[in-house]
């Protein structure tokens, strides 16, 4: 019965398809030799059981601006201050940033591990397949990759918002007479989104060349910004800036408000698994992943403290922020700070501009997400949409696809702005879920005493203590995602992730229940590991 409700959902699906067929293009697909990476790349490719389909052309340094750049930490550090002085106030910046840092630490070193065992674009969802105890494997990646798919999609949408929004608030700051419009923003997040589609598409060659003066702009940018506030700006003391912890949330304790503050500086720390999505574009991948992985945690880090104690000590004036009529108190902070509006607005298209190009970022790594999950007929059309031209070497459906996505998500803004803010807080629920189900299954496999396969980034006789502390951190970290930034809720201020979250889950599950698990080829079915180099040329574990 499973079998015939499953070709009724997949119509695209031959009868008389290999059911693990490894095969997924025409050998015209192939790409050049000269993108196929080294000897290392193609060994790992051949232990998936994988085509090389996709270009390699990215090397360290523009996976780094990749990756930095998409995470955007100060930019949201500024964009999301509203949450986070209203949770928490100078002393939970600060403290919930420290938090976050030492917890980043241990969750990305874990991750690091795994995308150097098994660097593919599926990311999560393939390392749970492949570590996770057989009985329970399949619906495990199953639902881990449809969160991440749900997740990263709302997340192109997310943020083309948020900086649809900040053009809103800077037009107000200009023109008093001014009212923003919903329609207003649902056609900038459009744009946005067109420009990221663009960019991926038309400039994808030279998307990997871009990265770099736009990592650039993503360091220098901040110090054009802190550098004026630091030295125009009236300072607090250092007890006020960075101990001071404040509960304007109506929680009932203050612990209770710092750790729901908390959440807006760990999603500025939030994503760097988007690497790992574009590991089939990236030379000498098992080595590089990791270390663009770590360098973006602690360049973003270093980045984030400048912000955090700029903020701090210049921030002296809480109620007046948080009654901006432009709702960002960061705009009310520059205007108050450099009486110019010229001034303001320089520094405020700063953030806008890398919001932009973390948008692209957003777009590529929700794309391969779709195609990788595809490829192991995990969602509907999956044949649709892992098709790859051979002229182009891209995920080009699944472009197409988030591009539509993401004009459905925004459109639904026109008739709900709170129906939009459930959808894209998503991802966040997601991203902390498929850290946690992913660490927990590696973990699993250390403590039932089984060998891990080869890797060029290794914890050694520390994994086991850092993968602990990771979900020491990630539990606490994914229950409080679903809390309110403010109590009493009503319809607009509740969080709606939890139904969001709740009904993803819900709808995979009735999905693979009713067909789904007769068509999804979990990785691991597919894979060969003594098809992989050892490191020293052997083929072997």
């Amino acid at each position: 019965m499973a079998e015939k409700i499953a070709h009724a959902l997949h119509p695209d699906k031959l009868d008389n398809e290999p059911e693990w067929s490894a095969v997924e293009v025409s050998e015209d697909v192939i790409v050049a030799d000269k993108y196929q990476g080294n000897s290392t790349d193609r060994s790992d490719m051949r232990m998936l059981g994988r085509i090389q389909v996709l270009r390699r052309n990215f090397s360290l340094l523009p996976l780094l601006g990749f990756s930095t750049v998409l995470i955007c930490t100060w930019e949201l550090q500024f964009a999301n201050m509203l949450f986070a002085l209203t949770d928490g106030g100078t002393g939970g910046i600060f403290w919930g940033f420290t938090v976050t840092i030492f917890a980043c630490v241990f969750i990305y070193l874990s991750v690091a591990e795994m995308a150097s065992m098994t660097p593919t674009a599926g990311g999560q969802y393939h390392w749970v397949s492949e570590f996770s105890p057989r009985w329970c494997q399949k619906y495990l990646s199953y639902i881990t990759g449809w969160l991440l798919a749900m997740g990263w999609q709302g997340s192109i949408v997310g943020l083309s918002f948020v900086a649809g929004t900040i053009v809103q608030g800077l037009i107000t700051l200009n023109n008093p007479s001014y009212e923003p419009q919903q329609w207003h923003g649902t056609l900038l997040v459009i744009a946005a989104v067109a420009i990221a589609i663009g960019m991926n598409i038309f400039l994808s060659k030279s998307l990997p060349i871009a990265e770099v003066p736009i990592l650039i702009l993503h360091v220098v940018g901040l110090f054009a910004i802190i550098i004026p506030l630091l030295a125009m700006a009236p300072k607090n003391d250092a007890r006020t800036a960075l101990l001071t912890v404040t509960n304007s949330g109506g929680w009932q304790t203050t612990g209770t408000s710092f750790m729901v503050g908390l959440l807006t500086m760990l999603s500025s720390m939030m994503g760097f698994d988007c690497a790992v999505h574009m590991s089939e574009e990236v030379k000498n991948a098992s080595e590089v992943l990791p270390k663009a992985i770590l360098m973006g945690v602690g360049v973003n880090a270093i980045l984030g403290y400048l912000c955090v104690f700029t903020l701090c000590f210049t921030i002296t004036d809480i109620p007046r922020l948080l009654d901006s009529k432009t709702g960002f108190p960061f705009l009310e902070l520059f205007i108050s700070v450099t009486k110019s509006n010229a001034g303001t607005a320089v520094m405020t298209a700063i953030i806008i501009i890398t919001l932009i190009m973390a948008v692209v970022s957003e777009v590529a790594t929700a794309s391969r997400q779709i195609w990788a999950f595809s490829r192991d007929d995990g969602l509907p059309f999956s044949k649709f949409l892992r098709r790859v031209r051979p002229e182009w070497n891209l995920p080009l459906n699944a472009l197409w696809v988030s591009f539509g996505f993401g004009i459905i998500i925004a459109l639904i803004n026109l008739g709900s702005s709170v129906a939009l803010n459930a959808i894209v807080s998503l991802t966040i629920s997601a991203l902390l879920s498929s850290y946690i189900v992913s660490i927990g299954c590696i973990l699993s496999k250390r403590l039932r005493g089984e060998p891990l396969p080869h890797c060029r980034f290794s914890l050694g006789k520390w994994g086991m203590a850092i993968n602990i502390t990771a979900l020491v951190f990630l539990i606490p970290f994914f229950i409080f995602c679903f809390f309110p930034t403010a109590v009493p809720v009503d319809r607009e201020t509740m969080n709606w992730n939890v139904a969001m979250f709740g009904g993803i889950t819900i709808f995979a599950t009735l999905y693979y229940v009713l067909g789904g698990r007769a068509i999804y080829r979990p990785p691991v079915l597919i894979q060969n590991r003594s098809l992989q180099d050892d490191g020293n040329g052997e083929v072997g574990i």
